[in-house]
């Protein structure tokens, strides 16, 4: 496995990890209500970097999180 800032690659494919500020930036909230929301245990707490402990979501998670956003609506 092979670690390029935030793509990782594994057997041959590429999984893009997102920093909370991206995820946050894509779906038009604050970094304090993904925070807030892993607090609550709303919803999963993020996965963490090894080497610099930042949280890394998925596309997957971010879906998640985007799906929780509209049932709140």
């Amino acid at each position: 496995m092979e670690d390029e800032g935030n793509v990782v690659q594994k057997s041959g494919y590429t999984r893009r990890r997102y920093n909370i500020q991206e995820v946050a930036s894509l779906l038009g909230i604050y970094k304090g209500t993904i925070k807030n929301y892993e607090d609550k245990g709303i919803f999963p707490r993020a996965h963490r970097n090894p080497i610099n402990k930042y949280r890394e979501y998925t596309p997957q998670d971010i879906d998640i999180l985007r799906r929780i956003l509209l049932k709140g609506k």
